[in-house]
């Protein structure tokens, strides 16, 4: 998801942020929850070594100074630029999952309490039936294990959960450790969308790639090898 749903441009400081939501508490370690009612607040995933779960206010330093390097932040949209910007993103989030447009997992490693990366799934029609999911993790946090755990959780969550049918992701063709993610991961090529990602003033080309929701429950799929990070 490399054109990000939410616009950058939101962290202006003449834009209002809506309250945001009281915090839910952060327990300890528990199976991953496998129902609930998201619009309302999204479950706590769990796995070896992380938590995916709702982000929260006090996680926009964190993301402020994971996500807004040139080297993570190179193939998507530009993030907001200040920590006031992730504070606005963040209660974007919550809005647009109440509506039930959007989900945005912060990605919070074992042992810490902040977001160091994000999940996201948006609806690409009404209902979720077809969704669009990307993914964004600090550089220092690549080749820790924490991706492979992370995506898999979050598709549970998205076929399961939300229902969707079809998923889909958009990757630049530079961007080798995004595409060779998703590739570990199963989805399937579908073809090369032409200029259609502008970044740092030049149209790149982006590789389409979708995971279907029976592809996903078979118990062969996917290949269970290695995955980039």
């Amino acid at each position: 998801m490399e054109q990000m749903p939410y616009q950058a441009d939101t962290d202006r400081p003449d834009l209002r942020t809506a309250e945001e939501p009281a915090a839910t508490p952060h327990p300890e370690r528990t199976p991953a929850v496998v129902s609930t009612d998201w619009r309302q607040a999204l479950p706590l995933l769990t796995g070896a070594r992380v938590t995916l779960r709702e982000l929260r206010r006090s996680d926009a330093p964190s993301l402020h100074a994971m996500l807004t390097t040139d080297e993570v932040a190179r193939f998507i949209n530009p993030p907001p630029t200040t920590v006031v910007g992730f504070e606005k993103f963040i209660a974007w989030t919550h809005r647009e999952r109440a509506a039930g447009n959007y989900v945005c997992f912060g990605v919070v490693p074992e042992g810490s309490e902040h977001a160091i990366g994000l999940f996201q799934v948006r609806s690409l029609e009404p209902g979720f039936g077809t969704a669009e999911w990307g993914f964004i993790l600090g550089a220092s946090f690549w080749g820790s294990g924490l991706f492979e755990t992370g995506a898999r959780l979050v598709l549970d969550f998205a076929f399961d959960t939300l229902g969707v049918h079809r998923m889909e992701a958009r990757a630049a063709v530079q961007n080798g450790r995004g595409n060779g993610a998703l590739r570990k991961l199963g989805a399937v090529q579908e073809g090369i969308l032409r200029r259609s990602f502008f970044r740092n003033g030049t149209y790149l080309d982006q590789l389409l790639w979708s995971i279907l929701d029976e592809d996903w429950r078979q118990p062969t799929f996917p290949d269970r090898g290695e995955i980039f990070h």
